[in-house]
């Protein structure tokens, strides 16, 4: 653990319980803060790794997040959201965290040591080469995670590691490998500090880019949201009214017609036959820019 620079401790933080309030919560910002340029510094590797994963999901691949503590459920957090937001759908994504569900509120003692156990987790989601696997792990070096990777890639998935350490174990298994160094935190070990932060921004942006690439964003707009409660049912409307128009009596049949999906809702809105919906959209990627653009 000398090595993991996550677990040093940093000579000015020595006495940080001993600071005011306002230092203390400056102190506290400012590693935040500096995580995010960790985020920017890698940029080009989450580049690569939405390019490559984008095919694999275009084939009918899955999303598979894994890892323990902290840094799971961080991707848990992240890969929960794809479906409301974008509409993915359920049988897409698999969430995978060391100890199980259980894991997800209440610690599971020895779980993250558990290689085995990792193996075992995948394979029981029947993995193909066109799944995307994600592992994060705030050292890079947690055991469940980097199994789950090296079982990935033998069954030819891409595996793309998210570490804080470029000589890490799971940056090796990976395929594509995304480094985020935030090194020693403010409270030494305290990995759900800049590096929880470095993680969550790096797969809001690799998750929100993908989706955005596999056409689930038009306009700026999340046309395959789901809708499932009233505030979201005004705002796919008025998403509806926005990019197609019409009143608001025909603007609702149209989301009736769609079942509830804003994308195929402008098309209808736009004269297309019901009928004729999934082919147009299964032609050309689900993308609502290019389906307009044949009409």
């Amino acid at each position: 653990m000398s090595n993991v620079r996550t677990e040093s401790v940093l000579q000015e933080n020595e006495g940080i319980e001993r600071l005011e309030l306002d230092a203390l919560l400056g102190r506290l910002l400012s590693s935040q803060k500096a995580a995010l340029d960790r985020v920017e510094e890698a940029l080009p590797d989450i580049h690569r790794a939405v390019e490559a994963a984008v095919p694999r999901l275009r084939a009918g691949g899955r999303l598979i997040y894994g890892g323990a503590g902290t840094s799971g459920r961080i991707g848990l957090q992240d890969g929960v959201e794809l479906t409301p937001t974008f509409g993915l759908a359920p049988e897409r994504l698999v969430l995978l965290l060391a100890g199980g569900a259980g894991a997800t509120t209440q610690a599971a003692e020895g779980a993250e040591d558990r290689e085995d156990q990792a193996r075992l987790d995948l394979e029981a989601h029947h993995p193909t080469a066109n799944d995307v696997v994600i592992g994060i792990a705030a050292s890079g070096n947690t055991p469940y995670t980097c199994a789950l990777l090296g079982a990935a890639r033998a069954v030819g998935a891409l595996a793309i590691g998210v570490a804080g350490n470029a000589s890490s174990r799971l940056l090796n298994e990976a395929d594509i490998g995304i480094c985020i160094p935030t090194g020693a935190e403010v409270l030494a070990g305290s990995t759900r500090m800049a590096a929880g932060t470095a993680q969550k921004v790096v797969l809001n942006l690799f998750s929100t880019a993908l989706m955005t690439r596999l056409g689930h964003v038009y306009r700026g707009r999340m046309v395959d949201m789901r809708i499932s409660n009233d505030k979201l049912q005004a705002r796919a409307e008025r998403m509806v009214f926005e990019l197609a128009g019409g009143e608001p009596t025909e603007i609702v049949e149209a989301l009736r017609l769609a079942g509830g999906n804003v994308k195929r809702a402008v098309l209808l809105r736009k004269g297309v036959e019901q009928a004729q919906l999934e082919d147009l959209l299964l032609a050309h990627d689900g993308d609502l820019h290019r389906v307009l653009a044949t009409l």
